[in-house]
């Protein structure tokens, strides 16, 4: 029975897993720094870094302790190595390092988002390549077509800001606080997503991209004219979930017509816990006779048990283990090969 120790520190989460290659995650472990990032209305990394140095080892010695194994009962560790907040990365990988050399058990690096990319696989035995996935987080907005760990074809990117960071944005926008994606879904319950005419970026554009920065702007503009307008912050909230999933499902189903050999439409990422996006997701796949496959609400937010799962799964496809000079990258896509989107910043 294949063992991974799985560890993820990319942003504000903390977090520690041991998965086994039957999907059973044998313990699991996150600490939060909602606390510590809330006052600020967003993830300071310096404070994030810090908070990864002090609370890694105890979760690592408290799952290993749940699981009643030791170090050298696991075939490998899997850290996240990128991309994310490079000091996070760093005190995580580290750390993996020195697990790994200290107990003579491989090194995997990860790729965070292939964590994520590979999620829906640990939680649904019958999900196969390849399948259509929307990556959709904080730092991320990807369509891509997922053929296997490490094999990759983006179909499209964000030319600015990922639907994560638009929620997050929305949510400092109208005082809900830290985390934002959560607080504007509940928010967005109680108002009429008719009530603020708000853009829809790119929509009915030949390629599948997305922009979310002038949506958020919008969201601004409309908050400041609230005084003289006949609409809360509810329907603000509610307006702008309306809008974004406009985007998503136009600019989704776009790629779905660039793929004819999936065998599902899969998101994961942070939104993909937002039960309005997955909704509209499933629906979107029954057009296209598709069944629809989202991780369970746990496993959608930054985890370890995803990047253990990576590591399962490139240890079952013959991958090679990472070497103990390997550096953190704050950078590193899925797909290398892909053009970059036209008129994209540098987060695409």
């Amino acid at each position: 029975m294949i063992r991974v120790l799985g560890i993820e520190s990319s942003c504000d989460e903390t977090a520690v897993a041991i998965v086994t290659g039957e999907r059973a995650i044998l313990a699991q472990a996150i600490a939060s720094q909602e606390a510590e990032h809330g006052p600020y209305g967003g993830v300071v990394p310096e404070i994030a870094a810090r908070a990864h140095a002090e609370r890694l080892a105890p979760l690592v010695e408290r799952v290993l302790d749940e699981a009643g194994c030791g170090l050298g009962d696991c075939d490998a560790i899997a850290a996240t190595a990128g991309p994310g907040l490079i000091g996070g990365v760093m005190v995580g990988l580290v750390t993996a390092k020195a697990l790994a050399m200290a107990s003579d058990v491989p090194l995997m690096a990860i790729n965070h988002l292939e964590g994520h990319a590979l999620s829906p696989r640990l939680a649904d035995p019958s999900l196969r390549f390849p399948y259509a996935l929307l990556l959709v987080s904080g730092g991320h907005c990807q369509i891509l077509r997922v053929a296997g760990p490490g094999r990759y074809r983006r179909l499209a990117t964000t030319i600015d800001d990922a639907l994560g960071e638009a929620f997050d944005k929305t949510a400092k926008i109208l005082g809900l606080g830290y985390p934002g994606g959560p607080a504007v879904e509940r928010l967005a319950q109680e108002g009429d997503a008719s009530a603020v005419d708000l853009p829809r970026p790119l929509v009915g554009r030949q390629e599948p991209h997305f922009s979310f920065a002038g949506l958020k702007s919008a969201v601004l503009r409309a908050k400041q004219a609230q005084g003289s307008a006949d609409y809360s912050d509810a329907d603000i909230a509610a307006s702008f979930q309306q809008a974004a999933l406009d985007c998503i499902l136009d600019r989704t189903r776009r790629a779905l017509r660039e793929m004819d050999d999936v065998t599902a439409l899969v998101v994961a990422g942070g939104v993909a816990a937002n039960r309005t996006v997955r909704a509209g997701l499933e629906s979107l796949a029954g057009e296209f006779a598709l069944p629809f496959t989202a991780p369970p609400l746990p496993l959608c937010t930054d985890n370890a048990a995803m990047i253990a799962w990576a590591g399962v799964e490139r240890l079952a496809a013959g991958f090679a283990p990472d070497p103990l000079d390997l550096k953190a990258r704050p950078r590193w896509p899925l797909d290398p090969d892909a053009e970059p989107a036209r008129g994209a910043g540098v987060k695409a």
